[in-house]
């Protein structure tokens, strides 16, 4: 079994998430950045490993968003493919991005419209519902912690 890892980031800094998708080679389509995971290394591993050394990005995994199956050709041999997308936050970047053809950052409609696979869009819808969980869930426990601290507060006084 081959398994790719694909990173769907994103960067909540400012009004908006913005997405990142690449061209991974010239010629090519709009996609998310993917890897094949390495035979002792987890599909979460490789994600993350693939945007440390070709985005230049360090990422923090926040959930799986999706899978998807199929077959591809190793040396001549055909084997099952497992695709899994991977919701990704972007916690800093160290410059441009240097494995891939072409990439950048772009709103959600963006995104959509430049990613040339249905499977993509699809993966793209799903993580930005996952993101919007995601907010909610982060919003929640802050306002639980500003509200333990004023209520200690209130008992020191």
């Amino acid at each position: 079994m081959v398994i790719v890892s694909s990173a769907v980031i994103f960067d909540n800094k400012g009004d908006k998430p913005k997405w990142f998708i690449c061209k991974p080679e010239s010629g090519g389509g709009w996609e998310f950045p993917n890897i094949v995971s390495r035979k002792t290394e987890s599909s979460v591993r490789a994600s993350i490993r693939m945007m440390g050394e070709k985005g230049g990005m360090s990422t923090k995994v926040i959930e799986e968003v999706g899978r998807a199956g199929g077959v591809t050709t190793v040396n001549g041999k055909t084997k099952p493919q497992r695709h899994i997308y991977y919701l990704h936050r972007l916690r800093s970047k160290s410059g441009e991005p240097v494995g891939f053809f072409e990439s950048g950052w772009f709103e959600y409609g963006g995104a959509v419209k430049k990613l040339s696979s249905k499977r993509e869009r699809t993966m793209l819808n799903d993580a930005r519902e996952e993101y919007k969980n995601w907010k909610k869930r982060v919003q929640k426990r802050r306002a639980e912690k500003a509200k333990a601290i004023e209520e200690s507060r209130q008992q020191l006084s």
